[in-house]
């Protein structure tokens, strides 16, 4: 396993391309509303990564799926685990969750980040499983420290789920990041057996749970890349790309004025 070990101007490289991620889901998270389009709110991120100077990481990418990703966000509703395609068919209705998936590439390297979004008034239980995922999220961030192992990450989230009631899916697992989309090592957000890195400066890593309300099994919709929980429950997802320094993890993906 190689492991790309950025400098602090690499770094500052990639803070660059994950504030563009994080104010484009800010924005995508302002026109979430019932009513509007999936399609509407991918072209909306689109033009402003091209506006920025930027390119949309996931337009085209092999990966996943059976053929090239078609969008520029990846936009999951409800039982909808991660990579959801957008569609002008999808309207978004009161009481979804909207999970977005986005990443560009800026000056040659990556960002990537993942929000969950509710949309007008949801359930009390749709409630709890967003806030969940994100407090996994946030506790594994605290775990990026140089010296603790990748299982450390994913053993803080697969307890906090767990004590809340829901599931962590095993399928799809957090990753480095840098000059490429998916870089060494994996993350996975369970506790898991084999490559079990300590985390050393330098290190780029992308953490994102995805939880489930029911089973953390999931399974591919007929598009080929949406993929679902099995028992059609609700899920979510919360990403963001996170450096290890010397003096604890830095959260590259979230704005300055403290957003998710």
């Amino acid at each position: 396993m190689s492991i790309y070990i950025k400098s602090e101007a690499e770094i500052a490289v990639m803070r660059k391309a994950d504030l563009l991620v994080a104010k484009v889901l800010k924005k995508v998270s302002e026109h979430a509303r019932p009513g509007v389009t999936t399609l509407e709110l991918d072209k909306m991120a689109e033009e402003m990564t091209r506006s920025a100077g930027a390119e949309p990481a996931f337009l085209g990418y092999q990966g996943a799926g059976p053929y090239p990703f078609p969008a520029s966000l990846c936009t999951s509703v409800n039982e909808e685990v991660v990579h959801g395609i957008p569609s002008a068919d999808r309207k978004l209705a009161e009481g979804d969750i909207l999970s977005v998936d986005f990443g560009v590439l800026l000056e040659g390297f990556y960002g990537d980040a993942a929000v969950t979004i509710p949309i007008g008034e949801i359930s009390p239980t749709a409630a709890k499983l967003m806030r969940v995922t994100k407090e996994s999220l946030d506790l594994a961030i605290g775990q990026a420290v140089a010296g603790n192992r990748i299982s450390d990450l994913g053993a803080v989230i697969q307890d906090h789920v767990e004590a809340a009631g829901f599931s962590v899916v095993r399928d799809f697992v957090g990753h480095g990041i840098g000059r490429s989309l998916h870089e060494e090592p994996q993350i996975p957000h369970y506790r898991s057996s084999g490559h079990n890195e300590r985390l050393r400066p330098g290190m780029t890593i992308a953490i994102e749970p995805m939880v489930n309300e029911g089973t953390w099994r999931v399974e591919a919709a007929k598009d080929g890349w949406t993929q679902v929980t099995q028992d059609r429950k609700l899920s979510a997802h919360f990403e963001h790309s996170v450096a290890v320094s010397k003096n604890g993890p830095v959260v590259l993906s979230r704005l300055e004025e403290g957003e998710w």
